[in-house]
């Protein structure tokens, strides 16, 4: 299994990251995608990807290179060189994660639009797949990924929308990413009826973590005794090891084998961003 998604540079990760990333490995997960949302992140996650290259007991580590609506106040016109450099790297495997939030509107939606922008005519220059975050857009984010300058792949990370959104994204041949969002019975319910509308050569999973924690996986105290992560702080924190629990409830809503699913999407994020195929 290859999650999309793993937030490695979060301040909950900073105790016992090396443990996390060996859980995830005993757990079947081969590939983890760190998601850098600001620049200076970048620079942290290309060095531990590069560490994890000579770490047998690790999956493989890929980043991406961009900054989060949330962080786009920040964003200055010398950013767009900067953000190309980074994305040299061989490690690097996708310009993001950047887009839109107007739902919290940490940053103002007009210096969120300037950012998105910038990042599009990167990832459309570097031939790079777009990591794309969509929070109340209503159609925006899509709206500007099919501008006449457009990215060459776009991957639409921790989906919640609407069955219109949905179609509109995947008629604009878009990847998908699923999380545990999918398992949370108050929020997942709308999410649920959708997934089996995703095609197969289209959908991946992720964990978001530390975010979006499973709600049908056990608690982190079971299923990590004598660990950090069974600590009374950590215990709504996600990691990658609890990308099972997404992959079966996905799995059952698709009507496919956990096997044959994970697969499926293990295949879609390594033609996408380039992880070993295992070969």
């Amino acid at each position: 299994m290859i999650d999309i998604c793993v937030n490695l540079q979060n301040s909950q990760f900073g105790d016992d990251q090396s443990e996390i990333l060996e859980r995830s490995a005993q757990a079947g997960i081969t590939g983890i995608l760190a998601c850098a949302t600001d620049l200076d992140m970048v620079s942290a996650n290309k060095v531990l990807c590069e560490y994890a290259e000579n770490e047998k007991n690790w999956p493989q580590l890929l980043t991406t290179a961009g900054v989060h609506p949330h962080d786009a106040q920040t964003w200055k016109d010398s950013d767009s060189k900067r953000l190309r450099e980074l994305s040299k790297h061989r490690l690097v495997s996708a310009i993001g994660e950047c887009g839109l939030d107007f739902n919290r509107n940490f940053s103002e939606p007009a210096a969120q639009r300037r950012a998105f922008q910038a990042q599009i005519e990167v990832a459309s220059e570097t031939t790079l797949p777009i990591f794309v975050h969509d929070r109340d857009s209503q159609g925006e984010v899509l709206h500007w990924l099919t501008q006449p300058i457009q990215p060459l792949s776009i991957i639409v990370h921790c989906f919640t929308g609407s069955a219109e959104e949905l179609d509109n994204y995947l008629n604009a041949d878009c990847y998908i990413g699923i999380t545990g969002w999918l398992c949370d019975e108050a929020r997942g319910g709308a999410l649920r009826e959708l997934v089996g509308l995703i095609p197969d050569n289209r959908i991946m999973i992720e964990t978001d973590g530390p975010f979006l924690r499973p709600h049908n996986a056990p608690e982190n105290a079971r299923m990590f005794p004598d660990t950090l992560a069974a600590l009374k702080k950590y215990r709504r924190r996600n990691e990658p090891a609890l990308l099972p629990f997404v992959l079966n409830q996905l799995a059952e809503l698709r009507g496919q084998s956990p096997q044959e699913l994970g697969q499926l999407c293990s295949a879609n994020a390594q033609r996408l961003f380039g992880f070993d195929t295992g070969d």
